[in-house]
């Protein structure tokens, strides 16, 4: 999620630094056995700070940061509450004004509130300042959610034979760190994932399906199964209609054999009264020289007898 880190990163870096100023959601939906992602950005006193020279901690509201069970997570991993312990990390730079938490594998007593602390310390030994302030008017609940929500698809009314059809899955999430798979009950060739921020930490991701459809697709179920982190999964589904094209194949197909066959048909009764008129015009040459012969034989006879 190269974009997720950018975009905080971006939106932190515009905080001003010169005065005590946090800016958390103040609350934010949490699903049961995966994850969330808090977006946090803050302002100090103390300049342009590495992240070295800062300390960062995410507690309990109204609970005194420093004691032991009264964080979800600090940079002293022994001062971390043991049920948060491993469940907690901080995504952003301090030293970048970030200081976004991503809390995993969600419980149903994580609701909080939480609140986000800053110490400014002093060089590589860590030692603390004066400078340090707890940031308890701007903290966070978590609403426990125990079912993901369904995937919400977009379609076309009706699919055309042989042309592209698209379809949209879209499911909304609050853990943009390890974003939900969306998964398809089709072929998979042309698939484009789409991931995109909407607002308050609420996040968005996209699959856009599109294939084309077959004349043995109409009627078929179309679904698309969200898989959320930490394994729950939820679907939603439409069923495809397909219109078909028109064929005319059993018109035209006799139609073109049968004026192939009138036409072959028609070449060769031309071609045989052709050879026909010309055998006549043959015999009848032969018939005339037969003729002839005949008249001479005769006139040759009767020159003779009246000698």
């Amino acid at each position: 999620m190269k974009e997720f880190f950018l975009l905080f990163a971006a939106i932190c870096s515009s905080v001003s630094s010169d005065e005590w100023k946090a800016t958390v959601v103040k609350s934010i939906d949490a699903l049961v056995g995966s994850c969330v992602v808090v977006p946090c950005s803050f302002s100090h006193t103390g300049g342009n700070l590495p992240t070295s020279r800062l300390r960062g901690m995410w507690h309990y509201k109204g609970k005194t940061p420093d004691t032991k069970g009264n964080n979800i997570f600090h940079s002293d991993a022994t001062l971390i509450k043991d049920n948060f312990k491993d469940r907690t990390q901080m995504l952003g730079q301090l030293g970048q004004n970030n200081c976004t938490l991503e809390i995993t594998q969600i419980r149903n007593h994580d609701n909080g509130p939480f609140c986000f602390r800053v110490e400014l310390v002093k060089g590589e030994r860590n030692e603390p300042t004066k400078d340090m302030f707890s940031f308890v008017e701007d903290c966070v609940e978590l609403n426990m959610i125990t079912d993901p929500g369904e995937p919400t698809l977009t379609q076309p009314m009706a699919a055309t034979q042989g042309e592209p059809y698209t379809a949209i899955c879209s499911v909304i999430h609050t853990c943009p760190s390890h974003v939900p798979t969306l998964t398809w009950n089709w072929k998979t060739e042309r698939i484009i994932v789409y991931h995109r921020l909407i607002h308050s930490g609420n996040w968005e991701t996209q699959s856009i399906l599109t294939f084309i459809p077959e004349e043995k697709d109409d009627n078929r179920e179309l679904t698309c199964t969200a898989e959320f982190n930490g394994g729950q999964t939820s679907s939603s589904k439409f069923t495809l209609n397909v219109k078909r094209i028109e064929s005319y194949n059993h018109i035209i197909i006799p139609a073109v054999v049968g004026i192939g066959t009138a036409l072959l048909f028609g070449i060769f009764c031309i071609f045989m009264a052709k050879k026909y008129k010309n055998r006549i015009a043959e015999l009848q040459n032969q018939e005339g020289t037969m003729w002839n012969r005949l008249s001479r034989l005769s006139r040759r006879g009767d020159t003779e007898g009246n000698r």
